[in-house]
């Protein structure tokens, strides 16, 4: 699957309102090249961020570029472009810091319009409990105090009847107001056993599912013309199951029907498995190729079982947890972020994603792989500093 075909108009107009000002915001923060870039025609260049940290888990602000190693498919490629940024701020090889005691000085404030970070929150309301709100809320608020900072370029949108949908801007007061119109729409467990299936499973589902990734999709696809700047997507969700509470709805089926023969799920699970791994892939592959992080937050926190309204069986809701869960873990785990599940703690994970999306290298490159059928490329970096650790991502994939 190459594409999506969203059913809300709406949701990407929206899109489309988000990412515009982010283009033109993108403009002026090119990192310098290095002496060894030289003009290509046809040719992309490949670029992507790492970070780089010591045994004790500081970041390492002083390597220069010719510390870094980098190869696709095991092959030493040619570093033409980097710049590092560090506390939100980019400097160039020019003007790099050099690491010392006491506070960090840069020659002059660059720009917010050419340099920094930017984050955009996807607020998915549609897989958010009404129940979630106040959680969602206060969550969305931590978002705001720990790790949107002066300076960071940011926009917000939502899937649902939040109807959020604020444009790239620096301006905090924006993230009240969207804080206000948070509101969770979300199928409860009894709402989707209670829903009769068809042939594909509960029609509701899979409609949801679909608009959740559709504008995610377009959401990398527009960030991807933004080069040389870190980009998080920052997706709140309680992640997605296309065939949940299968024995539940079954059960409930028949019960509807009188005719205990019926089993109209049999085939359904290995569909639906196939069908969401194939968006999944689809969109982590679109990120991938942005170089779009993604960091996945569930506000469910720790689940001990499901709500005293909702009486289903508790392992029928856990495992329900876990598969909507696991989906997350792979957005964020295959685009080279981190997945903030299964906790009622998010400050320190907050400050953990902050850390790795102020402080970075950008390095770049041209492909010596002339082979276009060759779509997936792993990536892999080195760093020569003795006790460096670098945390990057590991691949990217071509367009069709």
């Amino acid at each position: 699957m190459d594409a999506f075909d969203p059913r809300l108009p709406a949701a990407s107009a929206c899109v489309l309102l988000v990412c515009a000002a982010v283009s033109l915001a993108a403009q002026s923060g090119a990192p310098a090249p290095l002496p060894q870039d030289r003009i290509r025609v046809g040719v992309e260049l490949v670029t992507t961020t790492a970070t780089v940290r010591d045994g004790r888990g500081q970041f390492i602000a002083s390597l220069g570029p010719q510390e870094f190693e980098i190869y696709e498919d095991g092959v030493r490629q040619t570093l033409v472009t980097f710049s590092l940024t560090q506390g939100g701020r980019t400097f160039t090889p020019a003007r790099a810091p050099q690491a010392s005691p006491g506070i960090l000085l840069p020659e002059a404030r660059p720009s917010p319009n050419g340099e920094g970070r930017v984050l955009l929150i996807f607020v998915d309301d549609s897989h958010l409990e009404a129940s979630q709100t106040p959680r969602v809320r206060d969550l969305f608020r931590k978002i705001s105090q720990r790790l949107i900072h002066q300076g960071d370029l940011f926009g917000i949108l939502s899937t649902g009847p939040s109807s959020i949908a604020i444009e790239m801007t620096y301006d905090h007061r924006r993230l009240a107001e969207a804080e206000r119109k948070i509101v969770g729409n979300g199928l409860t467990p009894t709402d989707i056993i209670d829903t009769p299936a068809g042939g594909q499973g509960p029609a509701e589902v899979r409609h949801r599912v679909h608009v959740a990734f559709s504008t995610a999709y377009d959401i990398v696809g527009r960030l991807a013309e933004i080069r040389d700047r870190r980009k998080a997507l920052i997706y709140i969700s309680n992640g997605y199951d296309l065939n949940p509470f299968a024995d539940e709805r079954q059960t409930r089926e028949v019960e509807r029907s009188g005719d205990d023969r019926l089993d109209p799920f049999a085939k359904q699970n290995n569909f639906s498995d196939a069908d969401l791994a194939s968006q999944l892939s689809e969109l982590t592959r679109a990120a991938t190729r942005a170089n779009v992080t993604i960091f996945t937050v569930d506000p469910r926190g720790l689940t001990a079982g499901s709500d005293i309204s909702q009486p289903v069986d508790q392992v029928a809701y856990q495992r329900y947890v876990s598969r909507t869960q696991d989906t997350l873990r792979v957005l964020a785990e295959q685009t080279g972020g981190r997945a903030i599940v299964n906790r009622n703690d998010f400050d320190k994970a907050l400050d953990s994603i902050d850390a790795e999306t102020s402080d970075y290298y950008v390095l770049g490159y041209y492909s010596s792989n002339p082979d276009p059928a060759k779509r997936r490329r792993t990536i892999e970096i080195k760093v020569t500093r003795s006790g460096a650790r670098v945390h990057h991502r590991t691949e990217y994939v071509l367009k069709r």
